[in-house]
């Protein structure tokens, strides 16, 4: 039996409260991943190797646990004896990590993501089964790419984002739809296996990563967001812009002055789904079906 390598980063699901019927008031990635691993008995019959890469609330994840994470996933992916690896992890950046570790690495094995909107100690946990249908998805035969399995569904990583903060089915795969559902220990795949082309470690392995930033389109922006940001050096500047990607008058000349002087900028919508639709003479290039945090790490990884 091949093992399976289990990558803990915190997040809620190692976390802890104070009270069975606290789902919200806990603190985050307070139990290490070996340990989730051996409270759940059905995992028993796995071949089983559990790390602690991080131990951080997501809404706290930074570059360099990012470079350490993609540098130990790929470590693990490269042993003949692993079949997949699985990673705990924070809801709230779960959508960010998913899409730097396909574009980074684009596996030929499974990597599944997994995580909790409810604490480890929480009266009705959601992180044990989560963790276990990420188990058996990451051992299912042929698995391949960046995956995320939360609440029984498989969601690709290039499509997954959080659509809720409190409810345990808090995610979605947008316009696409799910990969597939985990049903008692199997997969129902609904579509391909996320593929690509990996961009390699080497890229993504240095410190100095080029700021970039988010700004929203709303009634009454202004391009003094824009001209700050370029005082402050960033090198790319993601617009989410409403609708169909626009931009209020202020705001669009303000970016069109820092893409003349040099600034990569990629326009996005601030709405939940669907992708922009061009006409063919936008003057800001379009992210096409990324969500704003996507277009951030894409442009970012470009910048690198």
């Amino acid at each position: 039996m091949k093992r399976i390598v289990i990558l803990g980063t915190g997040g809620t699901i190692a976390g802890q409260s104070r009270s069975a019927g606290d789902n919200v008031g806990y603190a985050a990635a307070q139990i290490a991943v070996a340990d989730l691993v051996t409270a759940i008995p059905a995992l028993s019959g796995f071949a089983l190797e559990a790390e602690q890469v991080a131990q951080i609330d997501s809404k706290d994840m930074d570059f360099a646990v990012w470079r350490r994470l993609a540098q130990r996933t790929a470590h693990h992916l490269a042993r003949d004896d692993v079949a997949g690896v699985v990673i705990t992890h924070g809801t709230d950046t779960l959508e960010e990590t998913a899409w730097f570790l396909q574009r980074v690495l684009a596996p030929d094995k499974a990597v599944v993501l997994t995580a909790a909107m409810r604490p480890a100690t929480a009266l009705a946990a959601d992180g044990p089964q989560n963790l276990l249908d990420a188990v058996h998805l990451a051992a299912q035969p042929g698995a391949r790419g960046v995956m995320a399995c939360v609440a029984g569904v498989v969601h690709a990583g290039c499509d997954v984002r959080k659509v809720h903060p409190y409810r345990v089915d808090a995610f979605d795969s947008g316009d696409a739809g799910p990969l597939g559902y985990m049903e008692e220990g199997s997969l129902r795949r609904l579509r391909d296996w996320p593929h690509g082309v990996p961009l390699g470690l080497a890229r993504v392995l240095r410190e100095d990563w080029p700021r970039v930033d988010i700004v929203m389109n709303c009634a009454g922006a202004d391009g003094a967001l824009v001209d700050a940001l370029r005082a402050l050096g960033a090198r790319g500047i993601v617009a989410a812009g409403t609708g169909n990607g626009t931009l209020g008058a202020p705001l669009e000349d303000a970016l069109l002055r820092a893409q003349a002087a040099g600034v990569a900028v990629l326009r996005t919508s601030r709405t939940a789904r669907g992708r922009l639709i061009d006409s063919g003479d936008a003057a800001l290039p379009s992210a096409g079906a990324m969500t704003p945090v996507q277009a951030r790490v894409e442009l970012m990884l470009r910048l690198l």
